[in-house]
């Protein structure tokens, strides 16, 4: 059941969205995402004019679906972590299943805002909410246990950029998760780490198929060199 507040938050979300709910397995466990019905509709050519702005977050990538079923099988509890690009929710939602104290950051308002509702219809402990550019990292940014990031590295500066959040806000013996479909940043995010003193630990190829798209989604396990 959801509070009263976040019952306040979502019917105010369908008012101004299109919406729809998509059911998603995450190894057993059924979790019903509330997201924008298309991408598309809410370009705002304002906006894409200024920065280059693109509402990617609207969509359930099938990155995101497959870390969130690596972040459901960790041990959370006691565990600070931060998402990256936390789009609709369904990571920091599974996150948040598996105990750990989550914050879901992204560039979008709306995004946090789905994905705050979308923890508590689940029946996931609340989350909360960082907004957060990688451009200009606040000099409060905490760190964290676990930071992960799902499918972030479709434009070829944000491979040094999350390379940078990842050396801010990890902790000396904490761990980064990041899912990549082979996106054209990951040379440079690759690059970045060794340059930042960040090693890769282990990386981990995942075969997605799902009715035309066929992906080979590769999670890099990272962490710090103190």
């Amino acid at each position: 059941m959801t509070s009263a507040r976040t019952a306040a938050v979502e019917a105010s979300l369908r008012r101004r969205f299109r919406v729809v709910e998509t059911k998603v397995d995450v190894d057993g466990r059924a979790i019903c995402l509330l997201h924008p019905a298309s991408a598309e509709d809410l370009i705002d050519e304002r906006e894409f004019e200024q920065d280059e702005r693109l509402p990617y977050w609207a969509e359930v990538w099938p990155s995101s679906r497959i870390m969130a079923r690596r972040v459901l099988g960790l041990a959370g509890t006691g565990r600070r972590l931060l998402e990256l690009g936390c789009g609709a929710g369904l990571v920091a939602t599974c996150a948040s299943i598996a105990g750990f104290d989550v914050v879901a950051s992204d560039y979008y308002e709306d995004a946090i805002r789905f994905a705050r509702v979308n923890a508590e219809r689940n029946g996931a402990p609340a989350i909360q909410g960082m907004l957060l550019d990688w451009r200009h990292l606040p000099p409060s940014l905490p760190r964290f246990d676990v930071v992960i990031a799902s499918d972030v590295l479709y434009e070829r500066p944000y491979g040094a950029l999350i390379a940078r959040v990842l050396r801010r806000a990890l902790t000396d013996d904490g761990i980064g998760l990041v899912a990549d479909p082979g996106r054209v940043g990951r040379d440079e995010f690759l690059a970045a780490l060794e340059e930042l003193g960040i090693r890769i630990a282990e990386k981990r190829a995942h075969r997605y198929e799902e009715g035309k798209v066929r992906q080979t989604i590769t999670v890099f396990e990272v962490r710090r060199d103190v």
